[in-house]
């Protein structure tokens, strides 16, 4: 007999634990259906394992330079990779004994195997076919397993997958997707990076950093294309000044493998074929959805591109089903998922005055070196709209802050709709603009207009106060610059 809820979720990341915990909340009787690991890809191959890799690239760097900052340090800096790795490791384990820590508390039942749908309003789950975490925290007692389950709403969060290009597809030993960039066995002395998005240029900045000769293939014009240009532009200098190459308007067209190492075959914007030969690749070409295997055709669930098509509250053209996260189209960022989960349920569950989300006002964060953060529209879209801008810029190389910490390089600029004053678009590159962004995007939200930005006091000293005179410069009103 099937044990009946009033919400199922299948998959445990970000959007998926969100949901059931937001639907605990609510006073739901939840499950949440995992195959392979709690928290997902983001705790556990993704967002946080990514950011202890590049805390440990970036005390490395400062020890390196710690001349810089007046300090000695004796003999040679070197880096533990087995020690670098097992901390990343240990990290994700942490964040997955978080997530079923979290299950527990708020009562939500977890379903431990793969489900798939039978009805909109069944699931069957199976013995999962997935080799779990390694290593695995220990999972919730309220942990069940294969059966049938029932439920009013079922959630789709199965997230996605690396995307594999024809003929160059990863095999885990010479050709990497991010899985295997995160636990290498040892460190290669030459890296070649397909893929100049987020995920691409963490890892090169990463391994770059580690000592490793990297070169980065764009096929777009720009690295990190959907960044504003200039900010791409300014973040292109930094990472060649550190020895980075960067190949732009290139294409990857075919790679030979040796016996430990790969030549690739780059297509240059001129037509000339250059050879770059690289003891490892990483694949980092995007993402695909986890739609297959969910009994979705069966149902007529509509997709599109490898994604579920939804509308505005997760809501996908089955009555009972609906889908969050990657799985449901980008932005495929952990924070979209997490606040579309919240969206969804609250929804689902009845509750008055449940807004959309608002995709303009979702930042964008790259952890490289130097930071990357954005939201709102470039200085390109707000121009191909129509709209009358007014754009300010600020760089870190007057601001005192920056100077002391001995970070001057970065750039902060803001777009304003020069009639209303309606902030359209921030877009930073520097030390900590990954936490600085937050302070545009409750503005944006809050639909804050120049003058109330240039009338808050921002403190000094500080790196914030960049973003008032980016404001303020905007508008011809910039005092340190």
């Amino acid at each position: 007999m099937a044990e009946n809820y009033d919400v199922i979720i299948i998959g445990s990341g970000p959007g998926g634990y969100i949901a059931a915990i937001r639907a605990a909340q609510l006073g739901l009787k939840t499950a949440i259906v995992e195959r392979e690991h709690l928290a997902g890809i983001c705790s556990n191959w993704g967002c946080i394992p990514t950011k202890a890799l590049l805390r440990s690239a970036e005390v490395m760097h400062y020890a390196e330079h710690a001349k810089n900052y007046g300090l000695k340090i004796e003999g040679t800096v070197k880096a533990d990779l087995k020690a670098v790795v097992d901390r990343s490791r240990g990290i994700a384990q942490r964040m997955n004994a978080g997530v079923g820590f979290l299950m527990k508390k708020n009562k939500v039942d977890v379903v431990w195997g793969e489900a798939k749908l039978t009805k909109s309003n069944e699931i069957v789950v199976a013995k999962s076919s997935k080799k779990p975490m390694e290593p695995q925290a220990p999972l919730p007692k309220n942990t069940k397993g294969e059966g049938t389950y029932t439920a009013k709403h079922i959630i789709i969060a199965t997230g996605a997958r690396p995307r594999a290009l024809p003929g160059i597809e990863p095999d885990g030993k010479l050709i990497w997707t991010y899985f295997e960039a995160m636990v290498p066995p040892e460190m290669p002395k030459s890296l070649l990076v397909m893929g100049s998005g987020a995920i691409g240029i963490e890892f090169a900045s990463f391994y770059r950093t580690m000592g490793v000769d990297v070169t980065v293939v764009e096929v777009l014009p720009a690295v990190m294309p959907v960044e504003d240009a200039e900010i791409s532009a300014f973040a292109k200098k930094q990472f060649e000044k550190q020895g980075m190459k960067i190949l732009l308007e290139a294409k990857v067209a075919k790679v030979e493998k040796g016996a430990n190492s790969i030549t690739a075959h780059v297509e240059l914007k001129d037509g000339k074929v250059e050879k770059i030969t690289a003891d490892r690749m990483i694949s980092a070409v995007g993402v695909q959805g986890n739609i297959e295997n969910l009994g979705l055709e069966a149902l007529g669930v509509k997709t599109e591109r490898g994604c579920i098509v939804i509308d505005s509250y997760g809501k996908t053209n089955v009555a009972g089903l609906y889908a969050i996260g990657d799985v449901a189209g980008p932005p495929m960022l952990a924070h979209k998922a997490e606040h579309e989960a919240v969206v969804c349920v609250e929804k689902l569950a009845g509750l008055p005055n449940v807004h959309p989300m608002d995709k303009l006002k979702i930042p964008g964060c790259t952890y490289c070196n130097p930071q990357v953060a954005s939201v709102g529209l470039t200085e390109a879209k707000a121009k191909a709209e129509g709209k009358d801008i007014r754009v300010g810029r600020f760089p870190f190389v007057a601001n005192g802050k920056a100077i002391a910490l001995g970070e001057d390089q970065g750039l902060v600029k803001t777009i304003f709709d020069k009639k209303t004053g309606q902030l359209l678009g921030a877009h930073m590159v520097g030390a900590e603009v990954t936490e600085l962004i937050q302070g545009f995007v409750v503005a944006m939200n809050l639909e804050t207009t120049e003058e109330e930005l240039m009338h808050t006091i921002f403190p000094h000293p500080t790196l914030s106060e960049t973003m008032k005179e980016s404001v303020l410069d905007a508008y011809g009103r910039a005092l340190n610059a």
